[in-house]
């Protein structure tokens, strides 16, 4: 139905408006809303990349007045992150080689219509990345600086140590060993600041933790002051960053006179104390430092999550007290077959996890696949009874790719969930390796999506939500669009990752009917309570061209006694231009049920007021890039609000979407917008309880 991806905003260099034209809808067939812009001269090119953000730039080898060479300098004179492709008469590795040298992204013959759109597909994902980063790039700076304050002002002594030699300490550190300014302590070894008697111990303690072998970060010792004096401390050790270089952080407290009391409860709160493994947060600790490490390529791994398989059995037929028994025989298995440096912790009631240290994904298999054998072997002696378990065990790598530790864990404890699905393996007993393609639906195949869409409608497993639309002309209608979710292993997932599904239109048109007939039952019942209520309903592009559509409508609106007036159907600007004839007659017919029509992601095309020129809409909702346009200046301003009252002349009523902060509302006011849209007015919900009156 709707769909909330962003529009890719297309810069076209071309001498043709008709090949433009086509250009731009390759991309809508390939499911990308796109706003292009055709510019053929040097002057028009630089008014565009000065004044507007690009995704995209593509430009034909013969592109008249303007040499796409000369395009392609200004966009990297003017250091503007577009990427650049460029389309030839067939295939010429020299050129395309040449024109990679000048800075294109890539060369591509024009014909090649499906490598035309992987290269799109491939730039916009790097295109993303690379401003991803940048915005990671700015919050870690502020970071930075809000930790460095941090630091200077702590009261804890904490200094960071680089190959041995201090390179940052705090005014607390500095008074502790007794140092006036921190350039004296620049260049001093961490070595010189403790005592002749534990400096050996300390050392072999130093060289440990830099090297991974030891779990424990703390030693107690004799620091030296600087003017020859000792004090009892204990040194605590964190890996860290300064300055953008690895390096340790060191804190230093005094020795409290309750320190081996501190460390029994220290090693109690990390033990499960049923089997005496580490539990979830020592647990998850650990794998927190592992993933840092492998974020700067200091180590790898294997996170194996251990799931019994059918264990409320076991406690139904041993008992809780044979069931605590069982987890202890698990818990000694784990302990035989797995290494001294390796991590091993229970997370719940029935989970285990283990953290390999230096293993690859063909080493941890073959450690779960034997651990897996030797549960479903063991025979558990229980009150004179015999009980037999076995367990699915997910893995996930701990690489230089790896996310933060929860979501690593979460991706174990789905591989361990996927074994269930797993052919033979239904009530489990298997390995299995995290592979995101399993899990993630925005990357399922064609296929696979199919299936996923099927089953949902099915088995009903959809969430319908409503927007309010509010009017700032005083109108008194309540209006509302109408929007849905499909529900996949407990997440939410937006229309715009499951359609378009242009490989079966049938099920688009299932879909479609099923998604209103849910909305004109619930609107039925909300009008019945006195409100007079309106609401957008979205429609995909096989339902325009549904003969049988219009009919069953019919019988819909007469079933649940709902006037025709109550419905306005939408239908993206890309759909419009691709099914024009089938469009017009699709409105036509709904104005002949009293429906109406909206025409929605408007003012992409190339010509957008040529659309409106041959289907007969009420409504119009801009595209969601002119909203954010707004705030760029107020020539960008200038620019909406002359398309909206463009369109109030045409006698259409303007839809302003996405609005999200109180400028863009004054400015949509002053501009005369007829509606606005948008999380800053109110969010989408399951009800539709928005008070209109409130917004008057």
């Amino acid at each position: 139905m709707t769909s909330k991806s962003q529009t890719v905003r297309l810069l076209i260099l071309d001498p043709s408006q008709n090949e433009a034209e086509a250009l731009v809808s390759l991309l809508r067939n390939g499911g990308k809303a796109t706003r292009g812009h055709r510019v053929t001269a040097e002057e028009a090119l630089l008014e565009s990349i000065n004044e507007q953000v690009w995704d995209l730039c593509i430009a034909r080898e013969d592109s008249g007045e303007l040499d796409y060479k000369d395009a392609l300098a200004h966009i990297l004179r003017l250091d503007k992150d577009i990427p650049f492709i460029l389309l030839t008469e067939g295939y010429k590795p020299e050129l395309l080689v040449e024109t990679m040298k000048l800075g294109a992204a890539d060369v591509v013959p024009h014909a090649e219509k499906n490598h035309i759109l992987l290269a799109i597909d491939r730039e916009l994902r790097n295109l993303e990345e690379r401003r991803r980063r940048r915005s990671l790039d700015l919050h870690l700076r502020e970071a930075e600086k809000r930790c460095q304050l941090l630091l200077d002002s702590s009261m804890d002594a904490i200094a960071y140590v680089s190959d041995g030699m201090h390179i940052y300490a705090n005014q607390t550190y500095l008074d502790m060993f007794g140092y006036e300014d921190v350039d004296d302590l620049m260049g001093i070894p961490l070595m010189d600041t403790v005592s002749d008697e534990t400096q050996e111990d300390f050392k072999a303690f130093f060289k440990n933790f830099q090297e991974g072998t030891t779990e424990d970060n703390e030693m107690r010792c004799a620091a030296l002051r600087s003017d020859g004096s000792t004090i009892d401390v204990v040194y605590t050790m964190l890996s860290a960053t300064y300055d953008g270089e690895r390096c340790t952080q060191i804190i230093v407290r005094p020795v409290q006179d309750d320190s081996e009391l501190e460390e029994k409860l220290k090693q109690i709160s990390s033990q499960d104390l049923l089997t005496g493994l580490y539990n979830r947060q020592y647990f998850t600790e650990r794998l927190h430092a592992a993933t840092e490490k492998a974020l700067a390529n200091e180590l790898r791994g294997a996170l194996l999550y251990i799931a019994l398989d059918n264990f409320a059995r076991i406690k139904a037929d041993a008992g809780i007290a044979g069931a605590d028994l069982v987890l202890s025989d698990i818990a000694n298995l784990l302990r035989k077959h797995f290494e001294e440096t390796d991590v091993l912790a229970r997370l719940g009631d029935d989970s285990f996890a283990v953290l390999l240290i230096g293993k690859d994904d063909r080493q941890a298999l073959e450690q779960a696949e034997k651990l897996r054998a030797a549960v479903e072997n063991q025979l558990f002696e229980v009150s004179n009874r015999t009980i037999q378990a076995t367990c699915s065990i997910g893995i996930a790598l701990v690489n230089d790719s790896s996310p933060k530790a929860t979501e690593l864990l979460g991706r174990a404890h789905k591989a361990s969930t996927h074994v269930h699905e797993l052919e033979g393996h239904e009530q489990g007993n298997g390995v299995y390796l995290y592979n995101p393609r399993d899990f993630d639906i925005s990357m399922a195949a064609d296929q696979d999506m199919l299936a996923i869409l099927e089953e949902a409608l099915d088995n009903n497993q959809f969430k319908l939500l409503f927007q309010p639309i509010i009017s700032l002309r005083g109108d008194n209608e309540e209006h509302y669009e109408a929007l849905v979710r499909m529900l996949v292993d407990d997440k939410e997932v937006s229309p715009n990752e499951f359609l378009p599904i242009n490989q079966k239109a049938q099920l688009a048109i299932k879909f479609d009917r099923w998604v209103i007939l849910q909305n004109i039952k619930y609107l039925s019942a909300h009008r019945a309570k006195g409100h007079n209520t309106r609401l957008f309903l979205n429609i995909t592009s096989h339902t325009i061209q549904d003969k049988t559509f219009l009919p069953w409508l019919s019988l819909a609106l007469k079933a649940a006694r709902l006037p025709g007036d109550s419905l306005i159907f939408q239908i993206e600007e890309d759909h419009a231009i691709i099914l024009l004839k089938q469009a017009k007659e699709f409105s036509k017919g709904l104005a002949e049920l009293h429906c109406r029509t909206s025409l929605s992601r408007f003012g992409c095309a190339i010509s957008p007021f040529n659309t409106l020129k041959h289907i007969d809409v009420d409504y119009v909702k801009l595209d969601a890039s002119f909203t954010e346009e707004l705030q760029k200046g107020e020539e960008a301003r200038e620019k909406v609000k002359e398309m909206i009252h463009s369109l109030q002349s045409a006698g259409k009523l303007a839809i302003v979407p996405h609005v999200e902060s109180a400028t863009v509302l004054s400015t949509l006011w002053q501009a005369g917008v007829n509606y606005i849209q948008g999380n800053y007015v109110h969010p989408p919900a399951p009800e539709m309880n928005y008070e209109f009156g409130e917004s008057e």
